[in-house]
């Protein structure tokens, strides 16, 4: 089983960056949960809202392709840029750098 690095930056003030390690297949936001990090997922993680919408600073390659249904819904998140993925999406193959928008942003928080 191969470990790799997940560096997190966060868009809300106050909250500092963090590198967490996970392993290869594991996605973000798993990683992310599992540690503390508080990764809205409205869907509960299955690919059918945009809530869990993240950057990816650096690694991009270490991810699997986009799909047409993660663009689809990319498309509806927050601010969506060109490096935008869904955290549910990013089973990690390599080390990544990922930047969480501001989650103080979604109702229920």
């Amino acid at each position: 089983m191969k470990v790799f690095n997940v560096s997190f930056s966060f868009e809300q003030e106050g909250i500092a960056p963090v590198t967490l390690t996970g392993t290869e297949g594991e996605s973000v936001l798993e990683i992310a949960l599992e540690n503390g990090i508080d990764i809205q997922h409205n869907c509960g993680g299955v690919c059918g809202c945009s809530t869990c919408h993240i950057y990816i600073e650096q690694g991009m390659e270490n991810l699997p392709e986009i799909s047409e249904k993660e663009e689809d819904f990319i498309d509806r998140a927050v601010n969506p840029r060109i490096e935008s993925r869904l955290a549910c999406q990013c089973e990690i193959s390599g080390n990544i750098s990922v930047r969480v928008p501001d989650q103080s942003q979604f109702l229920g928080h």
